[in-house]
C-alpha cells in the first residue's frame, strides 16, 4: 500500500474513493465523506443553530456546515488542513483558508462561536488540549459547539491512518469523545457545559467559559 500525506489521502476521499480510518479500536471505520460533501440537512441546520454570532468552523472539510452557518446569517470562516477541502468550501461561496487550528488564525479571541463537528473534537488526539486552544479563539463568554459520540462511548486516543483505494496516510493522533465524558473534559480545559442536545441520531454539547 502506498503511503501518502493525510491531505493527499483525504483529497482522494473527496474525489469519491471509499475511505476508512484504521487505528480506532482496531477495526476499520468507514468515513461518510459522501455525506460531508452534500448540502446541509435538517440535523446539520439544527447543529449550526447552536452557534451564536461570528463562527469559526474548525476542520470544515468540503464546507457544508460553513455554508449552513452563512445561510443562518452568521459571519463564518472555515479552516482545514486539506487544500482540496478548502477549495470545495470556497466553491460554495463562503470564506475558507488552509490552516491548522494550532496555527495563528484570523480573529483570535474575537469569534463568538467555534464549531467542532463531524468528529473534529479528535484533532490532535487530545480533546483537552484542543478545547484549551479553541477557548483562546472565542470571546470571553463565547461558545464552543462540539459534536460528540452518543451515550456509552468513552474517551479514546490513539494513532490512526486514513486508507483510500491503495493509499494509506502517515499516522496521526486522533481521539473520540462521548457525551458521558464531556463535562469532565470541558472542565479540564476551563470550560463548562451549557447544554447537551440530541439532534436526530447525533449529539452535541454547547460549552462556555467556566465561572471563576
Amino acid at each position: 500500500m502506498i503511503e501518502q500525506s493525510f491531505s493527499e489521502v483525504f483529497a482522494s476521499a473527496l474525489g469519491g474513493a471509499p475511505t476508512v480510518v484504521v487505528g480506532l479500536g482496531g477495526e476499520p471505520i468507514a468515513l461518510p465523506v459522501h455525506l460531508w460533501s452534500r448540502s446541509a440537512d435538517e440535523t446539520d441546520h439544527a447543529l449550526v443553530a447552536l452557534c451564536d454570532g461570528p463562527t469559526l468552523d474548525i476542520g470544515c472539510g468540503p464546507g457544508r456546515l460553513t455554508e449552513a452557518l452563512a445561510t443562518h446569517g452568521h459571519i463564518a470562516l472555515g479552516i482545514d488542513v486539506v487544500p482540496a477541502a478548502v477549495a470545495m468550501t470556497a466553491d460554495r461561496g463562503v470564506p475558507a483558508m488552509q490552516r491548522d487550528v494550532f496555527d495563528r488564525l484570523p480573529g483570535e479571541g474575537r469569534w463568538h462561536s467555534a464549531l467542532l463537528a463531524d468528529g473534529n473534537i479528535g484533532i490532535g488526539g487530545d480533546p483537552v488540549r484542543l478545547l484549551q486552544r479553541v477557548r483562546s479563539l472565542v470571546v470571553p463568554g463565547g461558545r464552543v459547539v462540539v459534536e460528540l459520540e452518543g451515550p456509552g462511548s468513552t474517551v479514546m486516543s490513539c494513532w490512526a491512518s486514513l486508507e483510500a483505494s491503495d493509499c494509506r496516510s502517515r499516522p496521526f493522533r486522533w481521539a473520540t469523545l462521548g457525551v458521558d465524558d464531556i463535562a469532565r473534559t470541558a472542565h479540564a480545559a476551563g470550560l463548562g457545559v451549557s447544554g447537551v442536545h440530541q439532534l436526530g441520531d447525533r449529539w452535541a454539547a454547547v460549552l462556555s467559559e467556566a465561572a471563576a
